[in-house]
């Protein structure tokens, strides 16, 4: 028997999920847009949520009227609305409406989103197992995992992938678009706003699928043209005694067989290019922070940390391994 709080909840519990699913901030949302092409999506979803919720309060509502009303009794006497009529609207004219009205705006916003715009920042991302390789070839910068843009200017991403179907994607900055092995995509939009926004792998790759995450780091024209500077250099030879220590252990080691550092003889392929890396908050495609003691676990045996990661254990002597942290912290 269905109680009053039950009934209650099977009309309103879908309205209160919706509700709150649309209007949470723990995480990145399409409905907290922070661009032009974040905005046009957000309103689909919004248009979609209102004709669902109206769609839902109607059929709520012949519900409530059924229940108060209860049983007919009187036989014979005829009914105002014929059995064909509400099949005619409820179930032909009213849906086709609905559905066309988002097939006419769904097409227009794909349309407006795909247009390129003048002097775009050219930036290529290639998806890996599990992290982002990103480059920018006009600037001769290569990086991992984070995602320099400035605000206000249009940016152009070039989508690949070197080994399974990977799918791009910043909800608040832009839809997502898949990454095809032998396919070229590109994915265009613009931040409005200063601020990191999370992205993630939104197509499922494998072991690491959840833990391929990237960052977008919008920052001012100003700051963005210093960064862009700063990362055009070569890394100056390390001051620090540990750390000259520590590049000699880097490029003794395997480290140098897959990664690249610019100005030493580090030009391996495998891994991501560790230039900048002192420069970047995280490790491991955003996995852990980008502290000391993390660097120093994932060195050791990155399986504990991220597991499947193909990066293997690195057995080193504490003082090896020590020198090595303090060079890779000095990379900025």
């Amino acid at each position: 028997m269905i109680t009053s709080r039950r009934f209650f909840w099977l009309i309103a519990g879908p309205l209160v999920a919706l509700t709150a699913v649309g209007c949470s901030k723990k995480s990145p949302s399409i409905v907290d847009p922070h661009g032009p092409e974040a905005h046009r999506i957000a309103s689909i979803w919004w248009l979609m949520f209102g004709l669902a919720a109206g769609v839902y309060v109607i059929v709520a509502g012949f519900i409530l009227f059924a229940v108060v009303r209860g049983r007919r009794t009187d036989e014979g006497k005829p009914s105002r609305i014929s059995d064909n009529t509400f099949i005619w609207w409820g179930g032909i004219i009213v849906p086709v409406a609905i559905l066309t009205v988002l097939a006419v705006e769904t097409v227009s916003a794909v349309s407006d989103v795909r247009k390129p715009e003048a002097s775009p920042v050219h930036i290529e991302v290639t998806g890996k197992r599990w992290w982002w390789d990103v480059r920018y070839p006009d600037d001769n910068i290569a990086t991992a995992n984070e995602i320099h843009i400035p605000t206000g200017r249009p940016i152009e991403v070039g989508l690949d992938s070197d080994n399974v179907i990977h799918s791009f994607w910043v909800p608040q900055l832009a839809g997502k678009l898949d990454m095809i092995p032998g396919q070229h995509n590109v994915l265009r939009f613009k931040a409005e706003t200063p601020g990191t926004y999370r992205g993630q792998c939104a197509e499922y790759c494998g072991l690491e699928h959840a833990r391929m995450v990237f960052l977008v780091i919008a920052d001012p024209p100003d700051v963005y043209d210093r960064w862009v500077a700063r990362n055009q250099r070569t890394p100056a030879p390390p001051e620090d005694e540990a750390a000259a220590r520590g590049e000699v252990v880097f490029t003794r080691e395997a480290c140098a067989g897959c990664h690249t550092i610019r100005g030493i003889q580090a030009t391996g392929i495998y891994g991501p290019d560790l230039t900048n890396f002192g420069s970047r908050t995280s490790i491991g495609a955003v996995t852990v922070p980008n502290t000391t003691g993390n660097l120093a676990g994932w060195i050791a045996n990155s399986q504990s940390i991220k597991p499947g990661s193909l990066m293997p254990p690195i057995a080193l002597s504490a003082s090896d391994l020590n020198d090595l942290v303090a060079y890779l912290e000095s990379l900025k």
